[in-house]
């Protein structure tokens, strides 16, 4: 009964005819919904702006041309050379410094400039803004300022910013304050080396409370059905 009221997306569709069109849409499908002319003007954002215009061939060049070849240290290369970027900022964790580092290097080998910004720039104490104290003790009490951050490499007139491993919330502040375009070389997972996607993979093993609970919650074995898939 629950279900019934779960607002379907494509989150939901295991159909997928927007890829090949080859079947039905699902009843819920957004792209059935879209009129020609709502699609018509999005289309247009991608024609008619000579940027999105040169982000969107070049994206579809390097997936086309080097899918499953390329890591993705290479994919941001040649998606910097492609849309003529000369100066790339990156915006790092404290933590994932020495592998800023080391991207640093291959992008300087390969005719890059680079200007880097960590987290903890200004050194900000997490107190200043409103956190508990208590909250400081394990990392510590400098505040991480994704939006000096993203000033910063602003002001230093970036061509590309790249995230390195900025912290879930950290990185929503960046995006929101960064100007310019915007990718993502690290996303911060401590428990699992920086790959997110295996608590995923292992929903049905390792990870199996994350289909039984909320996120926070202990998992009562108690309501489960007799026979369930833990």
């Amino acid at each position: 009964m629950a279900n019934e009221n779960i607002c379907r997306s494509c989150a939901d569709c295991g159909v997928m005819n927007c890829l090949n069109r080859k079947g039905k849409y699902p009843e819920f499908c957004p792209t059935a919904e879209l009129t020609e002319e709502e699609i018509d003007e999005v289309v247009a954002l991608y024609t008619n702006s000579r940027i999105n215009k040169k982000v969107s061939i070049a994206s579809a060049e390097i997936e086309g041309e080097f899918y499953g070849k390329y890591t993705r240290v290479e994919e941001i290369i040649e998606f910097a050379r492609r849309i003529g970027a000369k100066k790339i900022g990156i915006a790092t964790c404290v933590g994932l410094i020495e592998e800023s580092r080391i991207f640093a290097k291959i992008l300087r080998l390969n005719g890059f400039e680079v200007y880097g910004i960590s987290c903890k720039v200004g050194s900000v104490n997490k107190t200043t803004i409103g956190v508990d104290e208590k909250y400081t003790c394990v990392t510590g009490p400098v505040m991480c300022n994704p939006i000096m951050q993203a000033k910063l490499l602003a002001k230093a007139k970036v061509d590309l910013n790249v995230v390195v491993g900025l912290c879930v919330g950290h990185d929503s502040l960046f995006y929101k304050y960064a100007k310019g375009l915007t990718t993502t070389l690290i996303t911060k997972d401590r428990m699992l080396a920086h790959n997110p996607a295996g608590a995923l993979y292992q929903a049905r093993a390792y990870y199996k409370k994350l289909l039984h609970a909320p996120v926070g919650e202990e998992l009562d074995r108690s309501k489960l059905s007799p026979g369930a898939d833990i």
